[in-house]
């Protein structure tokens, strides 16, 4: 069985044919969805698919760091007020939060404040944290760096830097999040997971972005992290239902679900 620890896929693009989406997932052998928020606009959508299966999906909650604007102070207020928490089944993680300076770095600042108050959030109510980094991972292992030896955990989703940024993340007691981009012809992620233990790896799609060969360029869905995992078997040269088995319990582990 599969966990897909990371899926949007209470987001619009599924509108249409949600029900076979999951339909296709659990066919496909995916027992378990964590569903990361974005902001304040995406909790209803995400709490509505959530209560629809509490046995099926587990909900991280956070701002994302591209939704961080002027007003992110209002953002975190709602997004982590009390009433906001009550209404969402199956709280298992803080996210997707982080930083995000690939497409500019307006507000810098304002991401870094909004990435540390949501850290210091995680470590206080015993949460991992889903962190989103791209362009930025100096920056946040910067902002980290406050944490290093408190026992805050969780996993850097969608990762994409060298095998040096892999064992830094590796070395703060961090999990390492593997997707589709697992099976690009020009990733250097194979060259990474060559060389880091199976124990630190959980397994997403980040649907409905960066789908997996041979489905790339389409839209992804929580289905497709079954070709993550036969990629992650051809390379490690391990039987395909122990990957399963193995990054499987690394994320209930890790999200403490059972």
């Amino acid at each position: 069985m599969l966990i897909d620890t990371h899926s949007h896929i209470y987001s619009e693009e599924f509108d249409d044919d949600r029900s076979e989406t999951v339909k296709r997932a659990k066919e496909a052998g995916v027992e378990k969805i964590i569903l990361p928020n974005i902001d304040s606009s995406s909790l209803e959508r995400l709490s509505s698919l959530a209560k629809s299966d509490t046995s099926y999906f587990y909900v991280a909650n956070g701002l994302h760091p591209t939704s961080v604007k002027s007003d992110f102070r209002t953002e975190l207020d709602v997004i982590f007020s009390r009433s906001t928490f009550d209404s969402l089944p199956n709280v298992v993680a803080i996210g997707e939060v982080g930083m995000d300076l690939y497409w500019d770095d307006t507000y810098i600042k304002e991401q870094k404040v909004a990435f540390d108050f949501q850290l210091d959030y995680a470590l206080k109510n015993n949460l991992p944290v889903i962190i989103h980094c791209r362009n930025a991972f100096a920056q946040i292992m910067d902002v980290m760096s406050a944490y290093n030896g408190r026992g805050l955990t969780g996993v850097f989703h969608c990762f994409s830097e060298n095998y040096e940024a892999a064992k830094q993340v590796l070395d703060i007691g961090f999990k390492i999040g593997i997707g589709g981009v697992l099976t690009y012809k020009k990733s250097q992620l194979p060259e990474v997971v060559e060389q880091i233990p199976l124990s630190s790896i959980v397994l997403e799609t980040d649907s409905p972005y960066l789908a997996p060969v041979p489905h790339r360029g389409r839209r992804n869905e929580s289905s497709y992290v079954s070709c993550v995992a036969e990629k992650l078997s051809s390379l490690l040269a391990l039987d395909y239902g122990k990957v399963c088995e193995i990054t499987s319990q690394n994320a209930k582990k890790l999200f403490g679900i059972a």
